[in-house]
């Protein structure tokens, strides 16, 4: 339930906190006074649309914020998945709304809208005008139908989306298939042409290409490579004056030198090493130099070879790689249509297969919401009684649907008659506003009772009732507060009267207009409440309070 909200430089208000109490809380005062800007506040904590026209004029930024009791309202691993810190029973939300933004928070952790709005489907619930359109639209009865549902109804919902899934996933996949096997036999005999093609290549590996080249260039030039090698081996070694020939000399001067000092021993070890591999050297190179020789076949194959890759590269990829895959591709494609015939028989009796998973969880369904809407029906009627509607009928129709849906393959409308003598029709035409402020009323306070939410909010439910209706709507009040919380704003004084706690609006205007909220005690709960009734204050508004209040 909602402990307390505190409100900061919001529309008209500077700033006010308020208290809220369990059980029955209600919000009077003038028309005008800005009563509704309470349950603003608390609507826009919960992830309601905000902009900056919510600031207070002259302020850069508005604040709420909400104390809640908890209560075991959570799931017990819900705020430890959003990596939020546990205060324990106590939950609070807050939420600055500037210029640029807004931005709500949870125990202090910057969290989205999407999270604050799972919080409000398990934690509060508000009726305004707009909660009245959508209950009275039949596009939203069968979520109601099923809310009403026990455990066993919520398993075989669950199922049911299940089927549907998969059998949506089936149908895709067996029209994907249909599509493949629907391409002309020239673009099949065009993919068969561009596998045959790549393969007949016959490309031994991605970098085939790059070595062939680097032969080429060998072949190429092997007249060059066999001066230039021959000549390297003759500087080395094959004439006189050759570079061994003068190593040899230093290494004469060295050998002499070490015997007059022998720190001079390592140089001459270092000039062995160098003959060693010079002479090694030069021998590879006269070996490669007499080695090389024209082999013009192998060249006219090279040529040929890099030719063909040269072609196929310019139609299928810029390298062999590219090439290859484009194959892999060519080839699970063709196979794909080959097989597609038996891959269309395997998905239609798959296909078949899931349609009467689902259509067998769907009349599931369909059964257990006819025996739901016996028994809510009769209790809501049982409800539409209490509060002065005695001929009322109220009946839940389930129609057929000619296809699957995502709920199931029913059509639910929520149907009254208010009259004895007229038969039942649909709810959203319903024309007079205290019958539907009643029926939201009784709708209210059922589904109230099988859900988890502890804190309902009534914006103006006493909306055209008066005199025995609105005393029916007062007592139903009173009697759904000793399970909830309810937070109420009301001009009926018969309603206002059975509150637990009572605040008082009022509004001045001054230099700038201001909004003071005022929480009564009991005298001056009989003030307002004969002010209510009577428009002014003496003997008989006084007592008249009194009777409401104590009665």
């Amino acid at each position: 339930m909602i402990k307390s909200l505190r409100i900061k430089d919001f529309i008209i208000i500077d700033e006010l906190e308020l208290t809220f109490d369990k059980g029955f809380n209600v919000i009077t005062g003038e028309t005008g006074a800005g009563k509704s800007i309470m349950i603003n506040a608390i609507d826009l904590a919960f992830g309601a649309r905000a902009n900056k026209d919510l600031i207070k004029t002259g302020k850069t930024r508005a604040i709420i914020e909400l104390s809640l009791d908890l209560k075991g309202s959570l799931p017990s691993d819900f705020l430890d998945e959003y990596g939020i810190e546990d205060y324990g029973k106590e939950l609070i939300i807050s939420r600055e709304i500037t210029e640029s933004g807004s931005r709500s928070r949870v125990n202090g952790t910057l969290v989205t809208q999407d999270m604050i709005k799972l919080l409000r489907e398990m934690l509060i619930d508000i009726h305004n005008q707009h909660m009245t359109y959508t209950y009275i639209q039949p596009k939203y009865h069968i979520t109601l139908l099923d809310s009403y549902g026990d455990e066993h109804h919520t398993d075989l919902l669950n199922k049911y989306k299940s089927c549907y899934a998969e059998l949506r996933n089936t149908e895709k996949e067996l029209e994907q298939a249909k599509n493949k096997s629907q391409l002309s036999q020239q673009q099949i005999d065009f993919l068969k042409f561009q596998i045959d093609e790549i393969a007949a290549a016959n490309i031994e590996n991605t970098e085939e290409d790059k070595k062939l080249e680097e032969e080429l260039n060998v072949l190429t030039n092997f007249e060059k490579l066999k001066e230039l090698t021959y000549s390297s081996y003759w500087t080395l070694y094959g004439e006189d004056g050759c570079i061994l020939d003068a190593l040899g000399k230093v290494k004469t001067n060295i050998t002499k030198a070490t015997e007059m000092d022998s720190n001079l021993s390592d140089y001459e070890s270092e000039i062995i090493n160098a003959q060693e591999s010079l002479r090694e050297l030069s021998s590879s190179l006269r070996s490669y130099a007499e080695a090389m020789e024209l082999d013009e076949q192998r060249l006219n194959e090279i040529q040929e070879r890099l030719d063909t890759l040269d072609k196929i590269k310019r139609k299928y990829g810029s390298t062999l790689e590219q090439v290859l895959e484009n194959y892999t591709k060519f080839e699970q494609e063709y196979n794909s249509i080959e097989f597609a015939q038996d891959e269309i028989d395997r998905l239609q009796q798959l296909y078949n297969e899931k349609y009467n998973e689902a259509q067998t969880a769907a009349k599931e369904l369909t059964q257990s919401r006819a025996n739901m809407s016996i028994s809510l029906s009769e209790k809501i009627q049982t409800e539409l009684e209490k509060l002065d509607m005695p001929k009322v009928r109220f009946d839940i129709s389930i129609t057929q649907l000619q296809d699957f849906c995502l709920t199931g393959m029913d059509n639910v409308e929520f149907l009254i008659s208010t009259n004895i003598s007229e038969t039942p029709k649909p709810l959203a035409k319903i024309a007079s506003g205290g019958e539907i402020s009643r029926v939201m009323l009784a709708l209210k306070t059922i589904f109230a009772k099988s859900d988890n939410i502890n804190t309902v909010i009534f914006d103006e439910i006493d909306t055209g009732i008066s005199g025995n209706a609105c005393q029916a709507v007062a007592q139903t009040i009173k009697e759904l507060a000793k399970t909830h919380q309810i937070i109420s704003i009301t001009h009926q004084p018969i309603i206002a009267a059975k509150s637990d706690r009572h605040f008082y609006v009022a509004k001045t205007q001054e230099e700038t207009t201001s909004v003071k909220v005022y929480t009564l005690d009991e005298a001056n709960k009989v003030k307002a409440i004969a002010m209510l009734a009577a428009g002014e204050i003496n003997d008989d508004s006084i007592n008249f309070a009194k009777q409401l209040i104590y009665n």
